[in-house]
C-alpha cells in the first residue's frame, strides 16, 4: 500500500505520512530508500512515495487512532479479497478456469525462457567478488547505459554536484551495499597544488541483483 493511499484513507497530509514512515523505518534500523518509489504529480514533477507491505503498514498504524487504523484495515481486506482465488460454481466454470490457468502457465514459461540468459548472467556476476561500472551493469541488464543512468538518477542512486559532470553514488546506496566508489588520484591543481581525486560509482553484485529486481517490477 502506498503512502499516498494511506494519506487519503486517513485524511492525513502525504508529507506527514511520509515523515511517520521515515521515523518508523529509522527506528527499525532499516533502509527507507528500499521502500521509495518515484511517481509524477499533477504537474509532471518527480515525487517520492513509499510502498509498504502489510507488516510495515500495520506497524505504522500502531501510532494512529482507532478510526484511522480501521479505515486502512478495511482497505487491506478489500485488496486481499480482490486477490483471492475464484471458486468455480459449476463444471463449465471449472473447465474454463483450468484453461485460463493453462494459458497463463504457458505465458509465464515463455517469460522465464526469455529471461533465463539474463538471470544466468546476473547470477554469474553475483558470484564474482568485484564491482562493475554503471555502463557494464547496463549491458548485463540488457538496457542502454543512458537509460540506466537516467533511472538511477531519478530513483536517487546517483547524483551530480552543481557544475560537475561526474556522477557520485548516494550514501544510502553505499551503506546498503549496492554501490561503492572507485577513487582515482588526479594531478594536483596547477594553481593551488592541492591533490585531487575523482570518484566513479561502481555497482556491486548485490546492487546489480537489486537493480534487476526493481527494473523487472517496473519501479
Amino acid at each position: 500500500m502506498s503512502s499516498r493511499e494511506i494519506a487519503e484513507l486517513t485524511g492525513k497530509r502525504h508529507p506527514d505520512v511520509k515523515r511517520d514512515i521515515q521515523t518508523m523505518v529509522r527506528d527499525l534500523h532499516e533502509d527507507v530508500s528500499s521502500f521509495a518509489h518515484i511517481y509524477l504529480d499533477s504537474m509532471k514533477r518527480n515525487q517520492t512515495e513509499y510502498l509498504l507491505d502489510r507488516e510495515h503498514t500495520d506497524c505504522l498504524l500502531t501510532g494512529y487512532s482507532a478510526p484511522l487504523r480501521m479505515a486502512v484495515v478495511r482497505r487491506w481486506r478489500e485488496l486481499e479479497e480482490q486477490g483471492a482465488p475464484r471458486i468455480p460454481a459449476n463444471y463449465a466454470e471449472a473447465l474454463q478456469l483450468a484453461a485460463d490457468q493453462a494459458r497463463e502457465n504457458t505465458r509465464l514459461l515463455g517469460v522465464i525462457e526469455l529471461q533465463a540468459p539474463k538471470v544466468a548472467a546476473i547470477k554469474r556476476l553475483a558470484a564474482a567478488e568485484g564491482a562493475i561500472c554503471i555502463t557494464d551493469a547496463a549491458k548485463q541488464l540488457g538496457m542502454p547505459p543512458s537509460k540506466l543512468f537516467d533511472w538511477m538518477q531519478e530513483n536517487r542512486w546517483i547524483y551530480r554536484r552543481g557544475g560537475s559532470t561526474r556522477w557520485i553514488a548516494r550514501e544510502p546506496r553505499i551503506r546498503s551495499g549496492y554501490l561503492k566508489h572507485k577513487v582515482t588520484a588526479l594531478k594536483p591543481d596547477i594553481e593551488t597544488g592541492i591533490e585531487r581525486a575523482a570518484f566513479q560509482p561502481l555497482v556491486t553484485p548485490k546492487g546489480l541483483i537489486r537493480l534487476a529486481e526493481l527494473l523487472q517490477e517496473g519501479k
